[in-house]
C-alpha cells in the first residue's frame, strides 16, 4: 500500500483553521485590469515543492508564495502529458475537445488550431500586453507558434528539452537506428525564428536563468500597461540541468539543485514585481503540466504518495501543485481543497481582466467568486480523465472516482526504474473497473464499488455524456462536440 504524507494533511487543517478571511474594508479597491503572471512547470509532481511535502532541498520562494496566497490541494492538469496539458491550459478545453493528444515533436502533423481562442488572445482584446517565455509544445511551425496565438513576443523552445540528438550522458547520439538520432538540434526561438541552439547539457543548464531574465525584462518593459506573462519552464523535465551557481548547492542531488534554481526564479519574478510596485496589482499563478516521470528515479520528483505518475490517469499523473497569490486581494495562507483544474484558469482570468469570453464552448469553470472569498465552492462538480489519443479512463465527482477497464502504463512491476539521468522502462497494467473514495483513499488503494453501487451507476451515466460529446476510444464512441486540431504542413 502506498504511504501518504499525513503530516501534510494535518498541516493543511491547521492552516485553514487559523487563517480567517480578512474584512472587506481591509482590502484595496478592485483594480480594473490586474497583471497576470502564470508560471507553468514541466513534470513537477504534486509533492515536489516543500510546502506540498517536498525536500530535503529548500523552496522558500514558492513556500512564501503559498504563505501569501492560496495553496490548492485538489487541483488537476487536464491530461498527464505535455502537449495535451498545455493546450487545455491556454484554451480552457479538454484536449480531446480540440483534437489534441500526446506530446508532439518536430515530426508533428498537427498543432493548436488558430481558430481556438487562447488566454493571450482574449486578454489582448482588453488592452493587455502579452509575452511568453519558455516551452511552447503546441506546434513547432508557423502558424502554430506563440506569436500566431496571441503573444506579442516569445523567447523559448518549441517542444520538450529532451527532444534533441543528445544521449542521456550529454554526448551526441550516434546510434543511427534510434529515432532520437533523427532529432534536429534543439532551437532557441526568438519570435518565429531560431536565435541560437541548445547543443549540450551546459546549454540546458542556462535555460532557467535565461528564461527568468527575459521574464523580468518583460515585466519591466510593460510595467505601465496591464500585462499577461506566461513563463513555461522546461524544468524539472529531464534532462535535468542546473547552472553553476546552483550545482551542488542543495545537497540533495541534481533534482534538488534544479528545484532550488526554479525556486530562485520564482523569487526573482516576485522581486521584480515588488521593485516596480506591481505586486498589489498582480495575480501570480504557479502550477505544473503533469506529474513526475518516475522511471527516471532520482531525476524525477514525487507525488506525496499518490498513485503512479506522468503518462497515467491515476492521481499521481494529473494532480498537481497550484498556488495563487495576489497581495491584498486573495486570502493569505489559505489551503483550498475544492476540485479545480488548469482549464479553469482561462474563464477566471477573463472575468478578472474584463476580457471577452471565447466564442466556442469550453470546459473551464470561473473560479472568481471562490478566489475572492464570495463562495466556498469552486463550482466544479466533476472531472474526466482522458489519456492516449481519446480514451476515457476515469471520471470523478467531488468525492468518488470511477476507473474504467483499460490498459495503462504503470511504474509498478514489471517496470524498471533507473537513475542519474538515464531512463528506466515503464510496465503495462490491465486495469479493471473500480471505484475509489478520494476523500478517504487519495492513494487509490481500495475499490469500494460494492459499497456504493449507486455511485457506480451515477458516474457511468455521466461518463456516457462525455462519450457522446467528446468521444471515447475505449468504447469506439465519436464525440459530437469535438473540434479539429490545426493541420501542419
Amino acid at each position: 500500500m502506498r504511504k501518504l504524507n499525513f503530516s501534510l494533511l494535518f498541516g493543511c487543517a491547521i492552516l485553514v483553521s487559523f487563517n480567517p478571511k480578512k474584512e472587506l474594508s481591509d482590502a484595496p479597491p478592485d483594480p480594473v485590469k490586474p497583471n497576470i503572471v502564470l508560471i507553468f512547470m514541466d513534470d513537477m509532481g504534486y509533492g515536489d515543492p516543500v510546502c506540498y511535502g517536498g525536500g530535503p532541498y529548500q523552496t522558500p520562494n514558492i513556500d512564501k508564495l503559498a504563505h501569501n496566497g492560496i495553496r490548492f490541494t485538489n487541483f488537476y492538469a487536464a491530461q498527464a502529458v505535455c502537449t495535451a496539458s498545455r493546450s487545455a491550459l491556454l484554451t480552457g478545453c479538454y484536449p480531446t475537445r480540440i483534437g489534441i493528444s500526446g506530446a508532439i515533436d518536430h515530426n508533428a502533423k498537427f498543432g493548436l488550431n488558430t481558430s481556438e481562442e487562447t488566454i493571450p488572445e482574449l486578454l489582448k482584446k482588453s488592452g493587455y500586453k502579452t509575452g511568453m517565455v519558455g516551452k511552447w509544445h503546441l506546434g513547432h511551425k508557423e502558424p502554430y507558434l506563440p506569436l500566431q496565438h496571441g503573444f506579442d513576443e516569445y523567447f523559448g523552445i518549441p517542444y520538450s528539452n529532451d527532444m534533441w540528438p543528445v544521449y542521456y550522458d550529454g554526448t551526441p547520439w550516434t546510434d543511427t537506428t534510434s529515432y532520437r538520432f533523427t532529432y534536429p538540434i534543439l532551437p532557441l526561438l526568438e519570435g518565429n525564428k531560431p536565435s541560437s541552439y541548445i547543443r549540450t547539457l551546459e546549454d540546458q543548464a542556462m535555460l532557467t536563468r535565461k528564461f527568468t531574465e527575459r521574464a523580468t525584462q518583460f515585466i519591466q518593459a510593460n510595467r505601465k500597461s496591464p500585462f499577461f506573462l506566461y513563463l513555461a519552464h522546461p524544468m524539472v523535465h529531464v534532462p535535468l540541468a542546473a547552472s553553476e551557481a546552483f550545482r551542488g548547492k542543495s545537497k540533495a542531488g541534481l533534482f534538488g539543485d534544479v528545484m532550488e534554481e526554479v525556486d530562485w526564479s520564482v523569487g526573482a519574478i516576485i522581486k521584480t514585481l515588488e521593485e516596480n510596485k506591481l505586486l498589489n496589482n498582480t495575480l501570480v499563478i504557479f502550477t505544473s503540466d503533469n506529474g513526475p516521470w518516475l522511471t527516471f528515479g532520482n531525476h524525477a520528483g514525487n507525488t506525496t504518495g499518490l498513485r503512479e505518475g506522468k503518462g497515467t490517469a491515476w492521481e499521481g499523473g494529473v494532480k498537481v501543485p497550484c498556488i495563487m497569490s495576489w497581495k491584498g486581494r486573495l486570502q493569505e495562507g489559505l489551503v483550498n481543497n475544492q476540485l479545480s483544474t488548469t482549464m479553469d484558469i482561462l474563464p477566471t482570468l477573463v472575468q478578472l481582466c474584463n476580457a471577452p469570453s471565447p466564442a466556442q464552448k469550453i470546459d473551464g469553470i470561473n473560479l472568481t467568486d471562490m478566489l475572492m472569498g464570495n463562495s466556498k465552492e469552486s463550482g466544479r462538480k466533476e472531472f474526466v480523465y482522458y489519456y492516449d489519443k481519446n480514451n476515457l479512463k476515469a471520471i470523478r465527482n467531488e468525492r468518488f472516482k470511477l476507473v474504467f477497464p483499460a490498459t495503462s502504463q504503470t511504474y509498478g512491476p514489471p517496470a524498471k526504474m533507473n537513475k542519474d539521468g538515464f531512463p528506466g522502462k515503464h510496465g503495462t497494467d490491465t486495469v479493471k473497473l473500480a471505484l475509489y473514495d478520494l476523500w478517504t483513499d487519495p492513494g487509490e488503494d481500495r475499490d469500494v464499488q460494492d459499497m456504493y453501487p449507486e455511485m457506480v451507476t451515477t458516474l457511468n451515466q455521466r461518463a456516457d455524456y462525455y462519450r457522446r460529446t467528446l468521444g471515447d476510444g475505449l468504447t469506439q464512441s465519436t464525440g459530437t462536440e469535438v473540434r479539429p486540431a490545426g493541420v501542419m504542413k
